[in-house]
């Protein structure tokens, strides 16, 4: 077992040190699919704990020998966001084990984000609403900086973008950030950045016009760029479930355009 443990909290060892044995039966569950998350009251603070799915015979050995955890890359992901200025939660702590010498389980303990909001909030609503052109203003602001900085961010979606609304202007933490790359975002791989999230054309346009801004870019480019990618994923996902309900079908003809489509729309983003 490999335990690296933030210094900022030493306070938090014993609980960290016991997870592995306390974690199925303790906790709040708040998420359970793939990984699981659950939410514990420790010393005063409100504690994030993810456990990672167990991987497949193939990526227990890609992660002991090739590739980082994911648990150790939320880690040290966090860490340099935070360098960096960008919110996410203050991470506590990670946990590698393993069994007959191959990595089978990963823990992320971080600090619980307290933001009400993420992204799905604007699925169905307009521009006009009540306070939205300001928080998406601030978004745009918030995403050039993050591109500014040379943050990517992998899985820019909706839920991973939490927020909250003061008094001056929106506050945005970022979740799920094992995947990421630290590099130079140009125009195109920024404007493609915004594709997974949810809204109307009308609301990605402003984004855009502000996105473009902040970064010395073409507004007209911005705009053309983020909404055909936008356009893109939305139809990859759509193929998704199409593909699904053939396959339930037997409809195995029907799929093979779709499957083409989709592998086109994977290798032109560089998945």
């Amino acid at each position: 077992m490999n335990i690296v443990l933030n210094p900022q909290f030493a306070m938090l060892k014993d609980f960290v040190y016991s997870l592995p044995d306390t974690f199925a039966a303790s906790g709040e569950v708040i998420y359970k699919a793939r990984n699981e998350i659950r939410i514990f009251t420790v010393q005063g603070f409100e504690v994030n704990v993810k456990k990672f799915k167990t991987p497949h015979i193939l990526n227990r050995i890609v992660y002991t020998f090739f590739r980082l955890t994911k648990a150790r890359r939320s880690y040290e992901n966090a860490l340099q966001l935070l360098e960096k200025g960008i919110e996410t939660p203050a991470p506590i702590a990670y946990i590698e084990m393993k069994a007959g010498k191959l990595f089978s389980e990963g823990y992320f303990i971080s600090l619980q984000c307290p933001y009400p909001y993420n992204f799905r909030k604007f699925e169905g609503e307009k521009l006009s609403d009540s306070g939205n052109e300001a928080v998406l203003a601030a978004f745009a602001r918030f995403t050039a900086r993050l591109h500014e900085s040379q943050v990517l961010h992998l899985d820019y979606s909706p839920g991973n973008i939490l927020f909250d609304v003061n008094s001056k202007e929106a506050r945005f933490t970022l979740l799920d950030i094992n995947r990421m790359n630290f590099c130079p975002v140009d125009q195109a791989t920024g404007c493609r950045n915004f594709e997974r999230l949810w809204g109307s054309d009308e609301m990605f346009l402003y984004m855009a016009d502000i996105y473009a801004r902040e970064r010395g870019f073409d507004p007209g480019e911005c705009r053309q760029k983020i909404l055909r990618a936008h356009l893109d994923c939305m139809t990859y996902f759509d193929n998704k479930k199409i593909i699904k309900q053939n396959l339930k079908e037997k409809n195995y003809k029907a799929c093979f355009p779709l499957w083409y489509a989709n592998l086109k729309y994977l290798y032109f983003c560089g998945r």
